[in-house]
């Protein structure tokens, strides 16, 4: 698995005419090279793979990054990126231009005499955003998770509850049953509160004759799960109805023609047109999902101003909503995995208008 996603790596670099890179991204430098610590550098040439790290992780690195030559940084670990390169003659150096801050420049401009630095964008990012099947079978696992903390939770929506103590309730229960943690801070968001998009888990006490808007995911072997379900708590109004039937059917419609070969902005419009026609456009002002897998949020979205390409292996959330200043909001989202063909939907909690008496 690892020594693909160098060959990949490689590629894109002879591409970009890049001889070395530096990835500096946390995310980025496990997923080249498997090593999970939380300090270290990736320095990739075009024949060699080095991961720089200290003293602390001088027995689990070269456990994990079976792939790569180990090396003990100096005090300064720019020192030992130098002696890297002029070992190997190598003059340029490309940067993750996302990741390194003004500050970090100047620091590597000054550390690093002789060298001409390459800004380079979201290269492995790019690589990352089609998974491989060991990753997909990871997050159907991380999803499995969510949808049994999505039965789990409903036995504990009832008034007189706290928002909060239902968003602990969930984290819990994932640590529980495998998880890390959970995805993001989880959002719990009852009554008027169900109309703020990410309206996290306040003090708030459930009441009766409202919506309870659950939105959490499942941090799980390092990937994320991310699901929305929208209940009712008492008796529904017709609006309650109307608009939990409309988002409904703008999620079923983007669902029933999301594929591969069309754009992001494309497959945001299947539900957002929807949403539009029936009178609610001016109340969905989000994007209809994004890329998921390390990150809970990653490249591609779907949305608008997404001209990416979908292809095969993409993992996206589909998540239409509308939300009703004073009154209350809808979002239903799952996850899926572009095929060849269409679609493989991960996440499998009933979108059914569930109402709690």
């Amino acid at each position: 698995m690892q020594e693909k996603r160098i060959e990949r790596l490689r590629k894109v670099m002879q591409e970009q005419n890049v001889p070395a890179i530096l990835i500096t991204n946390a995310y980025n430098r496990t997923y080249v090279s498997g090593f999970t610590g939380s300090s270290g550098y990736v320095l990739m040439t075009l024949d060699r793979a080095f991961l720089i790290t200290d003293f602390r992780y001088m027995t689990q690195a070269p456990q994990q990054a079976k792939l790569f030559e180990v090396v003990e940084h100096k005090a300064r670990a720019m020192d030992t990126v130098l002696e890297l390169l002029q070992k190997q003659g190598l003059t340029k150096l490309g940067f993750e231009q996302s990741d390194v801050t003004y500050g970090d420049f100047l620091s590597y401009q000054s550390a690093l005499p002789g060298i001409e630095f390459v800004p380079t964008a979201r290269v492995v990012e790019g690589i990352r955003m089609v998974k491989d099947d060991a990753e997909l079978q990871i997050m159907q696992e991380a999803a499995d998770l969510a949808d049994q903390t999505f039965s789990h939770i409903l036995n504990f929506i009832k008034p007189g509850v706290k928002e909060k103590d239902i968003a602990l309730e969930i984290e819990m229960f994932i640590r529980k049953n495998g998880g890390t943690s959970t995805s993001f801070e989880t959002i719990v968001a009852s009554g008027e509160r169900s109309a703020l998009p990410h309206g996290k888990a306040s003090d708030r006490i459930l009441q009766l004759n409202e919506f309870v808007k659950l939105d959490f995911g499942a941090y799980y072997k390092g990937y994320c799960s991310d699901i929305t379900r929208t209940v009712m708590l008492g008796k529904p109004t017709d609006k309650h109805r109307e608009i939990y039937d409309i988002v409904l059917e703008a999620q079923l419609h983007c669902l029933a023609n999301l594929g591969p070969g069309m754009t992001g902005r494309d497959g945001d419009a299947f539900a957002r047109d929807v949403i539009v026609k029936r009178g609610y456009g001016d109340y969905f002002g989000h994007g209809t999902g994004h890329g998921l897998g390390m990150e809970v949020h990653e490249s591609p979205r779907v949305s608008k101003t997404e001209d990416t390409i979908l292809t095969p292996g993409m993992v996206v959330t589909v998540e239409p909503g509308i939300y009703l200043p004073d009154f209350g909001g809808v979002r239903i989202e799952d996850d899926v995995v572009i095929t060849e063909t269409g679609i493989k939907i991960l996440t499998h909690s009933t979108k059914d208008f569930l109402i709690i008496d």
